[in-house]
This record gives structure tokens, C-alpha cells and sequence, in this order.
């Protein structure tokens, strides 16, 4: 490794976080181009469509009339080598004259997979590859588990009291926690491709499920993205005038493929611009769901990378028991609500300890008056793994 090449790569992981809440449904790139020791140039991918990292980095040069023969650049990602909405980056790499490539990790997207440094190679530049490849890797999580897994990360977010309760009995809510941990939710949503819902959410608080914090938008254009919004609504009850149906981006309703002989229903939800996907079912604990298994498919089919379940404790429990929840976001207030108040999950079926889902926390700390604690969910016997 060179001298200097730790350094200009972490200035590369900077400028890819530039684009943490815009990027969806691609990765979150930054590229640095630099000559004698000098970074003459840098760009990061902002939003899909428009120009990735590396032609950003080429364009700051070109405004500034220089030229990138014999540069070296430092990107995050391996330059893709395939014409998707834009031109191969590997082509344009080779094409300005650099003559090195310092790269943090490989591309796991199969339209890629090692093909743009091969390309890079045979035309004569020097290619090094892992250079900070933990850090390009936390980059980008979900999108790296939907191309080497198929499957997107699935993020569960709650709010409970010390003693773990999220609703009173009467199923009044608002507000267990501090306007702090709500403004910190809004960052969850600003970073997820969709907020993942179920009915019962949407019947009893008939939520937006949108983004409202304008520090989350884009640094150079103001613009601020809205991740979709999925419903689980297994006999479509959910009303052509909710809220959550009437924001920017896509709502998308998940229902029983028995649900579809509500035409005239169907036909309203779908002018108000939803878009209906229908799921297998399965029985669970004696109950009829929708296939979990089935869901993190279509999650996959529509390019979401992270995607945050924002519901209560009988859809958070089932997919915990299903197994497809990756990781747990619980802010902790520091509140008793009392025995007769609602838990935090339903997950029928964990009898013996042996049952229990294990979690590996990964991160403690204050919100505001609340404590947030993230928490890595371990594979588990329930959901057959």
C-alpha cells in the first residue's frame, strides 16, 4: 500500500456519506482524484439517474479545466463496468487517463462482480482493492445484504417505557418519548428506502409515514426524499383517503391474494396511486399471515435496501418470529406504564428459554431524556434457522 492511500480513501468515505438519505436505490459512493499528493478533484453519487461518484469527480475537473492523466483515483465502490441509467464508470476512468485505482471493496452486484476492475486492469491501470473496506462496507449494509442475499435489511423501530410497555391498555400513545428520540426516528426514515407499516398502524393513527426534516435533504439541491411506504393489509381495510396512501413516493399494499375480489376497493386504492402486491399466506401460531418470506421478496423486487417497520407488537412480533428482522431500534423512556399496559412484542410460541430470540446489542446511548438501544437480531430456532 502507498503512502497516503488510507488517507485519501477516507476522505472518499466522507464524501459517500454526503449522499446517506438521497441515493436509493443505489449505493452511496465517494471518489477522490488525486495527482503528487494533492486531491485535485472529489464527487459523490447524489441520487439515481444522475452521475455516479466517479464522473461527479471528473466533471469537478473538467469546470476547473484540468485534466486526470496520470491520476490516481480513490473510490468506495468498485466502478461499475455495465450501461444501466448512466455509462460504465470503469469506461470513463479509462477514458480521462488515470492510470490508478485504489478501491475499497468490490461490487457485489452480479451486473458488476469484479468486472470493472478486470476491465481496468486489461487496459493497463493499476488496481488495488480493501483499502478501508470495513468502512465502505458500513456504507452501505443494506444495499450489500439485497445483492449477496437477495433480501433487504429490515430494521425494527419501537418506543417503550422502562418497563416495556408501548401503549396504555385504552391503546393511547402519544407520546412515550422525547421530541428528541421522534426527531431521531426522522433521521431512520430520511436513510431507509421504505417504512414498512402494517393496518392496524394505519386504522388507529392514520400516520404519514414521511420525512419532515429538511436537515436530511440533499446538500446540494435542498431536495429532500421520501422513502416509499409499504402496508400489510391482508383484507384490504385500509381506506383510499388514508394518509400514509397520499404522500411523495410510492405506497405500496400487501394483501391476501384472496383479497382481490374486491374490485371496486381495489380499483379506488389504485387511484389514489397504490400499488397492490399480493402475498401467499401462512399459518402461524394458529393465525393466518402473510407470508414474511414473501414480503422481504417483494421488498427485494421494488430495489429497497433498508427498509424500517414502523408497527406494533403483533406485526414486529411476527416478522421477528419469522425471522427476517435484522435489527431492533428501541428507545427506552423513562416512564412505568403499568401491568395492564400493551408489550413491546406478540410472539407466541417461545415457550422454553431454549425459544428465546437472542440479540447482540450493539449500541447504548442517550436521545434526548430516552436511551436508544440498537440491537443485531441472532439467527433463531423459531423462524427455523
Amino acid at each position: 500500500m502507498r503512502a497516503g492511500d488510507e488517507f485519501f480513501m477516507a476522505q472518499a468515505v466522507a464524501l459517500a456519506k454526503k449522499g446517506w438519505y438521497t441515493t436509493h436505490p443505489n449505493p452511496r459512493v465517494g471518489c477522490v482524484l488525486v495527482r503528487d499528493g494533492q486531491i485535485i478533484a472529489q464527487g459523490w453519487h447524489q441520487f439515481a439517474g444522475q452521475g455516479h461518484a466517479e464522473v461527479n469527480a471528473l466533471a469537478e475537473l473538467e469546470r476547473n479545466k484540468q485534466s486526470a492523466k496520470g491520476a490516481t483515483a480513490y473510490v468506495t465502490l468498485e466502478p461499475c463496468s455495465h450501461f444501466g441509467r448512466t455509462p460504465p464508470c470503469s469506461n470513463a476512468l479509462i477514458e480521462a487517463g488515470v492510470t490508478r485505482v485504489v478501491v475499497a471493496m468490490a461490487d457485489p452486484n452480479p451486473l458488476v462482480a469484479g468486472q470493472g476492475i478486470k476491465r481496468l486492469q486489461e487496459h493497463g491501470l493499476e488496481v488495488r482493492v480493501g483499502v478501508l473496506e470495513a468502512e465502505a462496507r458500513a456504507l452501505n449494509p443494506g444495499f450489500i445484504q439485497r445483492m449477496e442475499t437477495g433480501k433487504p435489511l429490515l430494521r425494527c423501530k419501537m418506543a417503550m417505557s422502562l418497563d416495556g410497555r408501548t401503549a396504555m391498555a385504552s391503546g393511547e400513545s402519544q407520546w412515550i418519548t422525547s421530541a428528541q428520540a421522534r426527531a431521531d426516528v426522522q433521521r431512520l426514515r430520511a436513510e431507509s428506502s421504505a417504512v414498512l407499516t402494517g393496518i392496524g398502524t394505519v386504522l388507529a393513527d392514520d400516520p404519514s409515514m414521511n420525512v419532515r426534516d429538511e436537515r436530511f435533504a440533499d446538500l446540494t439541491s435542498q431536495r429532500l426524499r421520501q422513502p416509499d411506504r409499504v402496508i400489510m393489509d391482508s383484507q384490504l381495510k385500509i381506506s383510499p383517503d388514508a394518509n400514509i396512501l397520499h404522500q411523495e413516493g410510492q405506497s405500496v399494499i400487501c394483501t391476501a391474494k384472496s383479497s382481490g375480489q374486491q374490485t371496486q376497493k381495489l380499483q379506488a386504492l389504485e387511484q389514489s396511486g397504490a400499488l397492490i402486491e399480493y402475498l401467499e399466506t401462512e399459518t402461524i401460531a394458529g393465525r393466518e399471515v402473510l407470508s414474511a418470506s414473501a414480503l422481504m421478496t417483494v421488498l427485494a423486487k421494488h430495489q429497497y435496501n433498508e427498509v424500517l417497520l414502523e408497527a406494533g407488537a403483533t406485526l414486529g412480533g411476527s416478522l421477528l418470529r419469522a425471522g427476517v428482522v435484522d435489527e431492533l431500534v428501541v428507545y427506552m423512556a423513562p416512564h412505568l406504564m403499568g401491568g395492564e399496559a400493551r408489550g413491546l412484542f406478540n410472539i407466541p410460541g417461545l415457550d422454553k428459554m431454549s425459544d428465546r430470540i437472542e440479540l447482540d446489542i450493539k449500541d447504548i446511548r442517550a436521545v434526548g431524556r430516552d436511551v436508544r438501544i440498537t440491537a443485531k437480531v441472532l439467527r433463531n430456532k423459531q423462524a427455523g434457522m
